[in-house]
């Protein structure tokens, strides 16, 4: 039991039930406990930009292999693309089985649009432009900005021109690639520092979360919610496992490895919370560098599997709910649209709204005031969201690396079944819930 406590997974455990009580017996509290949740987030957040930019430089810097970076690239972005089809499919498929929505008789007319404004705002904004100014919006007006602003892309934009720069330069670039490297190791000793606060983030985030909404308030459009989490489930266990399995390894361990970083992303609904802890533990079951680097932030962007399945739901479940006939021309638009929108949405103020309300602009027969309906859920549904949502980026970076030949196999295997392995230099980045280390 000591040694349960003692771990950051007990930690977390013991952190989440207390926040459920206290939320429970003095909610007025709770909610007053929110600012633990959110500072924990933001300084986890403010290291993110540094972190990528440190990893994919020397990364990339390190293999002196430009052809095989872009190699990676492609095909993480080919990954990406056929998964994330097949979950915004399957969204659709699942709200036009179950009809979630059906029988809800609800009179667009008299719903109130007031909560909407800000969300509907950035949703003529995002889908505007279309994909030619969303990657226009790749490219940072200054470099300083990319990092002041923390958009992930923009820096990883940089980060590979600047690794591949370095490359390019041989010898005379090895000073840099050591500093960079140097650095990133004071990142991740810095984040180490960080995480042990994180049972009092998630404290104050679920602690909050109950009191501000109670327990009872899922029962609100609980439908939707359950088979919201069912479809999550089953991608994850069905479509990640299948394709994690012709990889050669196991969805179930992947995720009981990662079982720590999943308790964080559960009550503090945000994967970007774990997103330098997650490309340590990769890197420690000896996937390389440059493709933990690339595949892990570009997926923050363009690998939001369980985001794209409620989008569909959502948008099946607006029309079922408001009595709006949908033809097969409405849900093939719902699939292409959200195709596009959906990579916008990382870092997007209320981007699940923001995008769902985006998609459904291009579709007017479905009401996008709808929209005041699943706003009520929205955080519930959240939760799966970013569980899924992470879940899907550290299996694609296993399963890029397996298809490139990225990865050490016997390493991975025997992490992943808790097995002792014997250290290495990056061992001392993820310093939290080390793997027992012992000569084999």
């Amino acid at each position: 039991m000591s040694r349960f406590l003692k771990s950051l997974f007990g930690q977390v455990l013991v952190a989440l039930a207390a926040g459920i009580v206290i939320g429970m017996v003095w909610p007025e509290f709770a909610v007053k406990l929110k600012p633990l949740g959110d500072s924990f987030i933001k300084l986890i957040k403010m290291l993110i930009p540094l972190l990528v930019f440190c990893v994919v430089v020397h990364g990339i810097s390190g293999t002196g292999d430009l052809r095989r970076v872009g190699r990676v690239g492609v095909k993480a972005l080919v990954y990406f693309e056929v998964v994330t089809t097949i979950a915004l499919a399957l969204g659709l498929v699942l709200g036009i089985v179950f009809q979630p929505g059906a029988g809800m008789n609800i009179d667009p007319s008299k719903l109130d649009a007031s909560a909407l404004s800000a969300y509907t705002d950035n949703a003529h904004k995002l889908s505007s432009g279309g994909v030619v100014d969303f990657l226009v919006r790749l490219i940072p007006n200054t470099v300083g900005g990319a990092f002041a602003t923390g958009d992930v892309l923009q820096v990883l934009l940089f980060a590979i021109l600047f690794g591949c720069a370095l490359a390019m330069l041989g010898e005379r670039g090895e000073p840099i690639s050591r500093f960079v490297d140097s650095l990133s190791h004071v990142i991740f000793k810095i984040m180490g520092i960080i995480i042990r606060v994180a049972p009092l983030g998630v404290l104050g985030a679920i602690a909050y979360t109950v009191g501000a909404f109670g327990v009872g308030s899922l029962k609100q459009l609980g439908s939707l919610v359950v088979l919201f989490y069912a479809a999550v489930v089953i991608f994850v266990v069905v479509v990640l496992g299948l394709i994690l399995r012709l990889a050669g390894f196991n969805i179930f361990k992947l995720l009981r490895y990662l079982r720590e970083e999943l308790m964080v992303v559960l009550a503090t609904t945000s994967s970007d919370a774990v997103l330098p802890q997650v490309m340590s533990k990769l890197k420690r079951m000896g996937i390389k560098d440059s493709t933990v680097g690339l595949v892990i932030p570009t997926g923050y962007s363009f690998n939001l599997d369980a985001f794209s399945i409620y989008i569909t739901l959502a948008a099946v479940f607006i029309a079922q709910a408001t009595n709006t006939d949908i033809t097969m021309g409405h849900l093939l638009t719902i699939l292409l649209v959200a195709l596009v929108t959906s990579k916008g949405a990382h870092g997007v103020p209320g981007s699940a709204i923001v995008v769902l309300a985006a998609t459904l602009q291009v579709i007017p027969d479905i009401p996008a005031i709808g929209l005041v309906m699943v706003l009520s859920v929205d955080w519930f549904m959240g939760i799966a969201r970013a569980l899924g949502n992470f879940t899907g980026n550290a299996v694609a970076t296993v399963v890029v690396a397996a298809w490139e030949g990225d990865i050490d196999r016997e390493r991975a295997h025997a992490v992943l079944d808790g097995r002792h392995v014997i250290a290495t230099e990056d061992d001392a980045d993820a310093e939290l819930a080390p793997a027992p280390r012992l000569v084999a």
